[in-house]
């Protein structure tokens, strides 16, 4: 038996209203996207012509690209961040899974006060001082790792995790048990599989908050070979040498693109890979965060 709701003229009206807002929202955090991509592949000649603002392009080259990518700085920066992403996230949500998932039970001695000094890390730390010392002391310093390790479990990550795993029903674990599976069996087999959505979830918080990282690099990195994506961007706003920054030897196509143009369309490439992966990450996302941030 179906239900068919009739909708009076207000309730339409509020729709509608709806949703120009949320389209208007929706416009606002896209146009910014659309504005820098079509920067960046505008001749420079047309900006000029057309008082530095094109929505709509009449003629578009790609010679900003070539240039970045024929540049020695740029493919290198890539490799390091998609390196970090990737191992980085893998190893985060190894740790993140193997604390979360013992923290979930009850009676593991000393859980609540393993919890608390968690929970005593989100309020307070050391600083950066402190923390600085300790990478450089470990030999971190001037190396990749010192991107990932210092990171390596995020407390309000794993708390999430944590309540997922302890939302999924007692007795699927303990039929497991029954049938012969240890505790790495049952987290691996049974447990894992069902968790994929909240793991898809914070996968997607480790794997954003790495690619889009660059105070770490500053603070522990001094060999520009090692320079994320994102350090030689904020490098490239801040030096007015563009061409000095990415070591670009072409000064004839440098002549004919201004450094504005090499700064959008670095910004494309730096964005453009996130934008890539979330939309097959979005389905569990809702699913993954309201599932994991409350208690059933």
């Amino acid at each position: 038996m179906s239900f068919v709701i009739q909708k009076t003229i207000a309730d339409r009206v509020v729709d509608a209203l709806l949703y120009i807002i949320l389209g208007l929202f929706a416009l606002a955090c896209l146009f910014p996207i659309y504005y820098v991509f079509i920067m960046s592949i505008t001749p420079f000649s047309e900006v000029l012509s057309r008082g530095g603002f094109v929505i709509l392009p009449k003629s578009i080259t790609f010679d900003a690209y070539k240039e970045i990518f024929s540049s020695a700085r740029i493919p290198q920066a890539l490799k390091v961040t998609v390196f970090v992403t990737v191992v980085g996230t893998a190893l985060n949500l190894i740790t993140t899974i193997l604390l979360a998932y013992p923290l979930s039970k009850k009676f593991v001695p000393g859980r609540n006060h393993i919890l608390l000094a968690i929970v005593f890390t989100m309020l307070f730390n050391g600083g950066l001082i402190p923390t600085y010392l300790v990478v450089r002391g470990v030999g971190l310093t001037n190396t990749v790792w010192a991107l990932i390790i210092p990171g390596l479990v995020s407390a309000f990550n794993m708390l999430i995790v944590k309540t997922y795993f302890q939302n999924l029903p007692d007795e699927i674990e303990d039929a497991a048990r029954v049938d012969g599976c240890g505790d790495f069996q049952t987290m691996f087999r049974i447990v894992l599989p069902l968790s994929m959505p909240i793991i898809a979830t914070i996968g997607l918080f480790y794997a954003v908050g790495h690619w889009n990282a660059f105070f770490g690099a500053i603070m522990y990195i001094s060999d520009k070979s090692l320079y994320p994506i994102q350090l030689v961007l904020r490098n490239m706003i801040q030096n007015p040498n563009v061409s000095q920054e990415l070591q670009l030897m072409n000064s004839q196509v440098m002549q004919q693109l201004p450094p504005e143009t090499i700064k959008m369309a670095t910004v494309v490439v730096a964005i453009l890979p996130i934008l890539a992966v979330y939309p097959f990450l979005q389905r569990y996302f809702v699913k993954g965060m309201i599932m994991g941030a409350i208690k059933g």
